[in-house]
């Protein structure tokens, strides 16, 4: 980061500026209302031998150890990022967002018959896939195109804004035309292609953490998609592979006051895929209300005893409005409502 003096001129913010782009840097120029900062995002190396400490105008030059730079609460934010999502909000630490919905959408009945239920009982926005990635090559992969059709069907029936899943950068026009926030899953979390596309769309985007990836490789793959000029980014804790084997994956519930520290984007927790066990899915959801996260995105289902994807981890539709009560009741300790 370069913190220009107090009073410089236009001209000079802009000689830096033009220097540090023959690096081919990323520039991300912060006016203040002092001074001007100007973040250098890429080779730190290759910053340092421009020698900008001698340049006119220049006060100080502040290397910024973490590698991911658009995401870190350091650079260019200090107040929390609030994402709006169709009148709704994701972070700011005012509000606690219940995103809920089936795994993947399979009929018209079920999907606007959990897009019902779960309105009713005060989610915020509806989850659901048309597009899944699944282990087995001879597993249910949604509906597709239709599955979209579907989707739009339910938001227009409800109002809920919609989430949904960006699996190939085919899809991803049609994908645009009907989502509100964009999802990329755990396991496109480093396709950074994919996140350079994602981020171009104009759309708020909910980037889930890889099954065996870090907290700051979580933050850098952020950072593809912020860098495209896209500052509506939710960041999403699903649990990671371990050793344990209690539960599908390890919730790491020490993650979410982490990135709250150290990022200024919204963290939401996904308990479903956590816990692989619907059982599990509400004390999970509390905990993530208690340790400050900003909402939970949740799995449900008319009758999760015949779902085509993950049924033993979604709750069933009926149970929705107790659960949401439980949840919203844990997060207004943490001095938030309902989104």
């Amino acid at each position: 980061m370069i913190v220009m003096a107090p009073g410089a001129a236009e001209e000079q913010i802009k000689a830096v500026t033009a220097r540090l782009e023959t690096t081919g840097v990323h520039v991300l120029v912060m006016p203040g209302e002092l001074t001007t900062a100007i973040g250098a995002i890429g080779d730190p190396a290759g910053v340092s031998e421009l020698g900008l400490e001698g340049m006119p105008g220049v006060d100080r030059v502040v290397p910024i150890s973490r590698p991911y730079k658009l995401a870190s609460s350091e650079l260019a934010h200090h107040e929390p990022t609030s994402v709006h999502v169709g009148g709704r909000v994701v972070g700011g630490g005012e509000t606690f967002a219940l995103i809920a919905g089936p795994c993947t959408v399979e009929t018209r009945e079920g999907t606007l018959g959990v897009a019902q239920a779960v309105k009713a009982a005060g989610a915020s926005m509806l989850r659901g896939g048309a597009f899944k990635p699944r282990s087995s090559p001879f597993a249910f992969k949604g509906m597709g195109l239709a599955g979209l059709e579907l989707l739009a069907e339910a938001r227009e029936a409800t109002g809920l804004p919609v989430v949904t899943e960006l699996l190939d950068s085919s899809h991803a026009d049609a994908v645009a035309e009907v989502a509100d926030v964009v999802q990329i899953g755990a396991r496109n979390m480093q396709n950074y292609a994919l996140l350079e596309v994602a981020g171009k769309l104009g759309k708020p985007v909910l980037l889930k953490r890889g099954l065996s990836s870090t907290v700051d490789e979580l933050l850098m793959s952020a950072d593809y998609v912020l860098k495209e000029g896209n500052e509506a980014v939710i960041l999403c804790e699903r649990g990671i592979r371990t050793f344990e084997t209690a539960t599908r994956f390890t919730l790491d519930l020490g993650a979410i006051p982490w990135l709250k520290l150290h990022s200024h984007l919204p963290v939401v927790v996904d308990p479903s895929h956590a816990a692989g066990d619907r059982r599990l899915v509400e004390p999970l959801s509390r905990a993530a209300a208690a340790v400050g996260a900003d909402g939970v995105i949740v799995e449900v289902h008319e009758d999760p005893e015949v779902a085509l994807c993950d049924g033993p981890q979604a709750l069933y539709a009926r149970d929705f409005a107790a659960y949401a009560q439980s949840v919203a009741a844990h997060a207004a300790l943490s001095g938030k409502r309902l989104a």
